[in-house]
């Protein structure tokens, strides 16, 4: 399975599994990112740290660490 991490930028992909635990994850959710929606990933920083992505027609930030824990497809 492929994680946030990994998806280039102008790439959109599904939300298919959160992992992590805690508040981490509930941190995660409470951003709106949640299964089974849809993540467009705008830009990422030279050093791939944070990436910026447009979720619910918003644009959010989010480190890389955070964005491993979510897979997607």
């Amino acid at each position: 399975m492929r994680t946030l991490d990994c998806v280039k930028p102008g790439e959109q992909v599904k939300i298919v599994k959160l992992n992590g635990e805690g508040l981490l994850r509930r941190r995660i959710m409470e951003m709106g990112i949640t299964k089974n929606i849809m993540v467009k990933v705008i830009k990422v920083a030279p050093l791939g740290d944070p990436m910026q992505l447009n979720v619910r027609g918003y644009e959010l930030s989010l480190r890389k660490f955070e964005s491993s824990l979510i897979e997607v497809e």
